[in-house]
């Protein structure tokens, strides 16, 4: 498997403003699906679930609190969000947002939510099944979803480089072993949920060169 440096670590993480943030889940995910079809449910539900074996985190059918704390929407217009029952409590400023979405002819968007350890708590997928979206692999869609929402990434984490690739002998899709590491080494049990320094980069550096207990 080929290591990412550290630098490069710190890069998925920074945001926009020039900021580290890093934020694991600090509870079981329990999803929901809207707008597919069963094959695509069961799709998108595996995707989610091999991530979380990965990262060794649990799935779980319901959250007591929240009822389901991962949701994700297939549509094909941004207004029907504004047409889902109670949406506007869970995502402030929603008609706004909307707008912002619609007027960007924005494919995907993604929130979350965070507990008093700064956790994620929720988390809200909403996918436009433009044209070019529907060109997409339901697997490969699938897979990449479930990886952006195991962790909050930087802004611009895989805006150049998918975090899949092909495996030339099958053809199959599959997570990037390096991209698999640091998912691992952030739910690492001596790691904290969520981080704002950039030397939390270092430490999950050191966990993909081997066994640590720093």
């Amino acid at each position: 498997m080929s290591l990412l440096r550290p630098e490069e670590i710190e890069a998925l993480f920074t945001r926009a403003d020039g900021s580290y943030g890093f934020a694991r889940w600090g509870r079981p995910i329990a999803p929901i699906v809207f707008g597919v079809q069963d094959g695509t449910l069961e799709t998108v539900k595996g995707a989610l679930e091999a991530v979380a074996t990965l990262a060794g985190h649990q799935m779980a059918e319901t959250d007591p609190e929240l009822g389901s704390n991962l949701m994700v929407f297939f549509f094909r217009d941004w207004n029907e969000l504004l047409d889902v029952p109670d949406l506007g409590r869970l995502i402030p400023d929603l008609a706004p947002l909307v707008a912002r979405l619609h007027a960007a002819q924005a494919t995907q968007y993604r929130a979350f939510r965070f507990d008093n350890d700064g956790g994620i708590q929720a988390a809200f997928v909403f996918l436009r099944m433009s044209e070019e979206m529907l060109d997409i692999p339901a697997e490969s869609l699938a897979l990449t979803q479930a990886v952006q929402t195991i962790l909050v990434w930087g802004d611009q984490a895989f805006a150049e480089t998918s975090p899949l690739a092909i495996l030339p002998e099958t053809g199959a899709t599959v997570l990037r072993p390096e991209i698999a590491g640091v998912i691992a080494a952030g739910y690492d049990r001596m790691m904290p949920v969520a981080a704002n320094d950039a030397s939390h980069a270092l430490r999950l550096f050191a966990r993909l060169q081997g066994p640590t207990d720093t």
